[in-house]
């Protein structure tokens, strides 16, 4: 698989935080694409493959999850619990990246099965260093287990 089709999906309300996402991203020369969604009960639907997520050529499942924790309508650790107890959906890495310090989110959240927990930096530089981290590893590095498509 080409590393340019290892897609992203990045749950985040904060358009700011979406928009320096992005950035970070072509920043680091990091060419997958990036699929976003803004509430918790959207991932819930675009993971699942409900309409309008239902064709997987156009909305297919991610390699990585990018997972804010406060989010509307489903809060990023109550979409965390459903992707987990999801049989063919389990396995997809994700990676909380959140503005919470609080060390109850960072137990909850590597106790609902996590695979890495990030504050969100203060600065742009610190986003950047993130993401190149994130495309080495998570991207390219990483094995990643076959997903069974929803």
């Amino acid at each position: 698989m080409n590393v340019a089709d290892i897609g992203v999906l990045v749950v985040e309300d904060d358009t700011t935080d979406v928009l320096m996402i992005r950035r970070a991203f072509k920043k680091a020369q990091l060419v997958n694409p990036l699929r976003i969604v803004d509430n918790g009960d959207t991932a819930v639907d675009y993971l699942s493959g409900r309409p309008p997520y239902d064709d997987r050529a156009t909305h297919p499942l991610p390699a990585l999850i990018l997972l804010d924790l406060k989010l509307p309508r489903r809060s990023g650790l109550e979409v965390l619990e459903w992707l987990r107890q999801q049989p063919g959906l389990k396995r997809l890495p994700v990676v909380v990246l959140t503005s919470s310090m609080e060390n109850t989110d960072m137990r909850k959240a590597y106790d609902l099965g996590c695979n890495s927990y990030l504050v969100k930096p203060v600065s742009f530089e610190g986003l950047l260093d993130a993401v190149k981290a994130l495309g080495v590893y998570w991207l390219n590095l990483n094995r990643r287990a076959d997903t069974e498509v929803a």
